[in-house]
């Protein structure tokens, strides 16, 4: 388990499964389109994949000989789909997520999002949700990096943009493996929540601070931090 004694000052967030609730599209669509294009695999290695960039998902389970043409093909699939089952079913702020980054904003924390959403998929996420009001300090997708999670690169991207140097002053929170993997890449503390695709024993086989069962639980890790 990690040792982050201090009140973090960047709190940076996953979003689908950690934040938001969109009722497992994400994933059904994921595993759909790549059964439809001929890949095998068991549960295991689905797990492997989930948390991470979404066209490097589709190339991990599509297997390495699967040629350029076919990831993109199969990754357009993906994006058309999954952007007509959330026009169906909307997703939803996950509860208490709201009036959690309130208490956070309050406390001093900014926030911020990660995520293995390209740039149109997670601006149509913000928009429905109405999380385009300045909540947020910083938003950064995973396909405006070099590599994504469990590469620190997503991280670090938003500690650049809001200018964090010391990774101690810094959580990551997220639901999946991948999420807390980049967290320890980066230096930073890692949460998982059980809200998403990540099991209490996935996630807890990952560095970690705390596995919660909720994101918003987060508040009450950050109120009993003693400030830097």
């Amino acid at each position: 388990m990690q040792q982050h004694n201090t009140r973090p000052a960047l709190i940076a967030f996953d979003i689908a499964g950690t934040t938001v609730d969109e009722h497992g599209i994400v994933y059904a669509t994921l595993r759909e389109v790549t059964l439809a294009a001929g890949a095998r695999y068991d549960d295991d290695t689905f797990a492997r994949w989930t948390g991470r960039e979404k066209r490097a998902a589709i190339a991990g389970l599509l297997g390495a000989d699967t040629d350029e043409a076919t990831i993109d093909r199969v990754h357009r699939e993906f994006t058309t789909e999954l952007t007509r089952r959330y026009a169906e079913q909307p997703p939803a702020p996950c509860p208490g997520i709201e009036a959690a980054f309130d208490e956070l904003r309050d406390l001093g924390v900014r926030l911020a999002l990660t995520t293995g959403f390209d740039r149109p998929t997670t601006d149509q996420l913000l928009d429905a949700l109405g999380w385009t009001d300045g909540r947020l300090a910083a938003v950064v997708c995973a396909t405006e990096v070099a590599q994504g999670r469990p590469a620190p690169d997503l991280i670090q991207a938003v500690m650049r943009q809001l200018q964090i140097t010391d990774p101690d002053q810094v959580w990551a929170v997220g639901d999946t493996a991948a999420d807390l993997g980049a967290a320890a890449a980066a230096g930073v503390a890692g949460v998982g929540v059980l809200t998403g695709a990540g099991t209490r024993e996935i996630l807890t086989a990952q560095p970690h601070l705390a596995i919660l069962d909720t994101a918003a639980q987060i508040t009450e890790l950050v109120a009993a931090a003693p400030e830097s």
